[in-house]
């Protein structure tokens, strides 16, 4: 019976420590701050000093913020045939059918490009 519960406290032992590992790793990993793109440096880099003070960084958020509004009102306007204010599982699959529609057609436009500058060596 010993050996059980020493065997017991070991492994309750190590998920505990397991679990402490994760949360510090956790941790660490959403204290780092994600680097803005290149696009976004260009774009936002007011003073060209190769990083974005706190002013810049506000206005690249706030830019974002307003295209992702524009574009779910666009989707909204294209997609809510209901007209209720919010896209149900049927509008859901219509814009997701025209987006990997429009994807293929991208692919395949690309494809044909490829395709003709290969023809022309």
């Amino acid at each position: 019976m010993k050996t059980l519960t020493s065997i017991l406290r070991l492994a309750l032992g190590s998920l505990a420590l397991l679990f402490a590992v994760t949360m510090a790793t956790a941790k660490e990993d959403s204290a780092k701050e994600k680097k803005p793109s290149k696009q976004t440096m260009e774009k936002h880099d007011a003073n060209k000093d190769g990083a974005l003070d706190d002013s810049e960084k506000a206005a690249a958020k706030a830019e974002a913020a307003a295209k992702a509004k524009a574009t779910k009102e666009a989707n909204l306007a294209k997609y809510d045939a209901n007209k209720d204010g919010k896209l149900d599982d049927a509008e859901k699959a219509a814009m997701k059918a025209d987006h990997e529609a429009a994807k293929a057609a991208k692919k395949a436009e690309k494809e044909a490009k490829k395709a003709a500058k290969d023809e022309s060596k």
